[in-house]
């Protein structure tokens, strides 16, 4: 699909949940690549956070599509793996991780099905560390493969002619839902372990057991 000046429509996307650690690889590089470039209009950057099945109209209206996730590949944490084409959905679906990635599953299938899937499909993944942290931001090892994984999408993208019209001036921002869960401010706003441990706070867990037991 092109638009009407026979461009062809890239849809560059983050998906996964930004408030369990290593999920939300995806959307921090979109945001980061939103944060630092400038594209034309017939280029749209997305952060499409666990919308599932309501990203299918964004996908179908693409001719060019690159994902950002953090995927389980079994490699050593931090990795970056770049994923082509076909590969991509089964890619997703080998050790799915989180609902979201069933949904994005089911929008590649979906759209498919419609006859309006993207020609061309790229994945951009890292292999996450740790998720089970709720509240938790990226670990150093998969942070610092945004910068990377960025540089992989613009590659791939200049296979196709398309390139930033500037850099530092980006055309439409891709903002949290909120400010305060921007990366630098939901890092530096984290209350700590001692103050909200998540991932089974004893203080909690005691009192749960002590109910129980009284019951």
């Amino acid at each position: 699909m092109r638009d009407d000046c026979g461009y062809p429509r890239v849809l560059v996307l983050g998906i996964g949940n930004i408030l369990w650690a290593d999920e939300g690889f995806g959307v921090r590089c979109v945001e980061a690549m939103a944060g630092r470039y400038r594209f034309a209009d017939h280029v749209t950057l997305l952060d499409g956070g666990t919308q599932g099945l309501y990203l299918v109209d964004q996908v179908r209206a693409a001719d060019v599509l690159v994902v950002f996730d953090a995927v389980d590949y079994g490699l050593a944490a931090g990795e970056l793996k770049r994923v082509e084409g076909e590969d991509v959905p089964k890619f997703l679906g080998a050790k799915k991780m989180s609902l979201h990635q069933t949904g994005f599953q089911e929008v590649l299938a979906l759209a498919a099905l419609l006859g309006d899937a993207p020609s061309h499909l790229l994945l951009v993944g890292v292999q996450p560390e740790m998720l089970e942290d709720f509240g938790g931001s990226l670990r150093p090892c998969v942070k610092a493969q945004i910068e990377p994984a960025v540089a992989v999408a613009l590659a791939y993208l200049a296979g196709f002619g398309v390139v930033p019209l500037a850099e530092g001036v980006p055309a439409v921002p891709v903002e949290p839902p909120h400010p305060a869960l921007n990366l630098r401010a939901y890092e530096a706003g984290r209350p700590s372990p001692a103050d909200a441990c998540r991932s089974g706070d004893a203080r909690v867990l005691g009192r749960l057991e002590l109910k129980a037991g009284n019951c």
